[in-house]
């Protein structure tokens, strides 16, 4: 069965394996092992301190792992809140009305302005499932498995989540919006920047113009990917949609590509969560709806299965019990799979 839980430092081989399956575009998993392993000991950093219960940045890092194999297949993260002492940059698309009278011409302008947030929102990030487990919802599994921990710990996170979607990028690392406007600027070609922003930001406040850009300016090339997504990230984003993100109108700065946002409370697997004592375990239960089901605890475990809902309770099979770590009597969170 598929398990998901909160990385380890021993995680950091196989996470740098899986790092360098993925393409350009994946900001958050840097193909660098230092660089992973700093952010591994961040996020084990992060679940030690949840006691303090209140969003300061922290990242929590979760994989996906084939416990009959034995490896880490997926990744997922949230990082409780952005900004800080290195903002989140993004463009907001803003329209603006042109009109002359005496020409009888009016015209409305789309200019992308540079936003800087310091405090907040929460970021689900880090998305990545391993080519050969792209089958069977894993994706969905991997995805959503972060709002039930999100569900069971709310005050940890800010209250409006957001997702950085990956924008249009060739298997060369080329981008169309970064060639027509980032490049001017930075003297680098997409995939050196992508990388440095896992390594210090300060290079974007140095460079990053903070004027206006008017987008009838750019190239058609880049203006048709402006709010696109890579192909392979279609069905991540008509997922986040259907738990109820929407694009608001800001985009990735490098790529072009969009953000969109949701009420933490707001997010479907969040509000239709519920909380269920285990009443028994069974050897398996009739095949029917499917459930994404977690323990109650900080050392957080999630796993897809079928279960019987007995009243208030839940049966549950052993194998997913055993995968949780609960027995009868325990307390699960529980939604199902799909809207």
């Amino acid at each position: 069965m598929l398990l998901i839980r909160p990385i380890r430092t021993d995680d950091l081989d196989q996470l740098h394996h899986l790092t360098t399956l993925s393409s350009f575009g994946l900001t958050n998993l840097p193909k660098d092992r230092e660089l992973l392993a700093k952010h591994i000991r961040a996020s084990v950093k992060g679940f030690e301190e949840m006691d303090e219960e209140e969003p300061k940045g922290q990242p929590y890092l979760f994989v996906l792992e084939d416990t009959e194999e034995q490896v880490v297949v997926g990744t997922a993260a949230i990082i409780s809140k952005v900004g800080g002492f290195q903002p989140f940059y993004s463009y907001q698309i803003k329209t603006t009305v042109h009109e002359s009278e005496m020409l009888g011409v009016r015209k409305e302008i789309q200019m992308l302005h540079l936003l800087t947030e310091h405090d907040g929102p929460c970021e689900v990030a880090s998305l990545y499932l391993h080519p050969d487990y792209r089958r069977s919802g894993n994706g969905r599994v991997l995805s959503l498995s972060r709002f039930l921990f999100m569900a069971e710990f709310p005050k940890l996170f800010d209250k409006t989540v957001m997702a950085e979607m990956r924008g249009v990028v060739d298997e060369y690392g080329y981008s169309p919006f970064w060639e027509s406007l980032g490049r001017h600027f930075f003297d680098l070609d997409f995939p050196s920047a992508d990388y440095l922003t896992a390594v210090n930001k300060q290079f974007i406040a140095d460079l990053m113009p903070t004027h206006p850009i008017y987008i009838p300016l750019l190239p058609p090339a880049a203006q048709a990917v402006i709010g696109k997504v890579h192909d392979h990230t279609k069905p991540a984003l008509r997922m986040l949609e259907s738990e109820g993100f929407q694009f608001k109108q800001t985009i990735d700065i490098f790529q072009g590509g969009p953000i969109v946002q949701c009420n933490r409370d707001q997010i479907r697997t969040i509000h239709a969560s519920r909380h269920a004592s285990v009443a028994a375990l069974t050897l398996s239960t009739p095949e029917s709806v499917e459930y994404l089901v977690s323990n109650v605890s900080r050392q957080f475990r999630c796993c897809k299965t079928t279960l019987n809902l007995v009243g208030d309770q839940v049966e549950l099979p052993r194998q997913a019990a055993h995968l949780l770590q609960v027995g009868e009597g325990h307390t699960v969170r529980y939604v199902t799979l799909r809207p």
